[in-house]
């Protein structure tokens, strides 16, 4: 099979191209040249599109303008990229007969629905949550999930769409989280409720190819198996080390080791139940593993996220670090 991968400089681009080279033809696409990236080019020129699609048989859409981005970027560049970018992507894909279109949309699309009022439980996420747009990033995610859903009622194209979690290594661009946790700390809190290895990442959007001629068109959110249920969302919101205590009793012992804390409450917890039973997807990496391999003074994750390392997002050092201030209302 012929694969083509946009965004093949980034993480899970990269991790993509690293791993299913090993049995299909890769084609990398990217802005930025990278051992990854056969296609140096813009998904918003329809040109290099054209000719990176030539003979594909399957393509996974990871370029974007990520939520870091909103503060340096336009809106218009937002719309260009993530929205146009798509389109030129859809339309050739369909010119080209592709057999599978999976494209990397975002948790974040869920916007405000992922903040409950205060006094409120945690909110339990599925594929039923109504998003509610925060910022352009969100909007112009949720739009490029439309055209899928579009191009696949229109032309036949089947079309998955992939909500993906945290999956980068970067430092949280909370300044108070960074403040109060180390970075591997916080991964492995995250992995409690909103992050995904990008190996797991990476077997979702295989997973994703194999399924989707006979899914036709889909949304699903990928994210760590959560151990929590819905009976735990309040007890989540109000004192979330009481509650992961009478679920995982001995975290504590090896966090008092390690001088790392839980997060004193969790907003949200994200479900995988209907990317698992769907797709066919078995994720390796949840809390119960990062506790496993920090027993045995294993780094959390997996050997590629390990082997992809950090990339940032800007090209400038910020006085806060790899983030710009935010702008109010604007990143959240």
């Amino acid at each position: 099979m012929k694969i083509l991968v946009t965004g093949s400089a980034g993480h899970l681009g990269e991790g993509l191209v690293r791993t299913l080279r090993r049995r299909h033809q890769v084609i990398g696409l990217d802005i930025l040249s990278s051992g990854f990236t056969a296609e140096v080019g813009s998904i918003t020129d329809r040109s290099v599109v054209h000719r990176a699609m030539r003979g594909v048989d399957a393509v996974i859409h990871t370029a974007t303008l990520h939520k870091p981005h909103v503060v340096t970027h336009s809106r218009q560049a937002f719309v260009d990229v993530n929205v146009t970018g798509t389109l030129n992507l859809l339309e050739e894909a369909v010119a080209a007969s592709v057999k599978a279109f999976v494209f990397i949309s975002t948790t974040s699309a869920f916007g405000r629905a992922l903040a409950p009022d205060a006094g409120e439980p945690a909110a339990w996420v599925t594929e039923d949550v109504t998003p509610m747009p925060k910022n352009i990033y969100c909007v112009t995610k949720l739009s490029a999930e439309s055209l899928c859903e579009l191009f696949h009622w229109q032309s036949g194209l089947p079309s998955i769409v992939l909500r993906t979690s945290r999956f980068f290594p970067e430092d949280d661009d909370d300044a108070g989280k960074r403040a109060a946790h180390v970075g591997e700390n916080l991964t492995a809190n995250e992995f409690l409720f909103r992050r995904v290895d990008v190996e797991d990442a990476v077997s979702a959007c295989a997973c994703a190819i194999e399924r989707a001629r006979r899914i036709g068109f889909g949304r699903y959110i990928v994210s760590a198996t959560t151990p929590f249920t819905r009976a735990d969302l309040a007890g989540l919101r109000a004192d979330a080390p009481a509650v992961l205590a009478q679920i995982a009793p001995d975290y504590a012992e090896e966090y008092t080791r390690r001088g790392w804390t839980m997060f004193p409450s969790i907003d949200r917890v994200y479900v995988n139940d209907r990317a698992r039973a769907d797709l066919g997807w078995t994720p390796k990496y949840d809390f119960f593993r990062v506790l496993e391999d920090l027993r045995a003074d294993r780094p959390v994750g997996s050997e590629l996220a390990r082997a992809i390392g950090a990339k940032g997002y800007h090209a400038t050092k910020y006085d806060d670090g790899l983030y710009p201030v935010d702008l109010p209302g604007e990143c959240a």
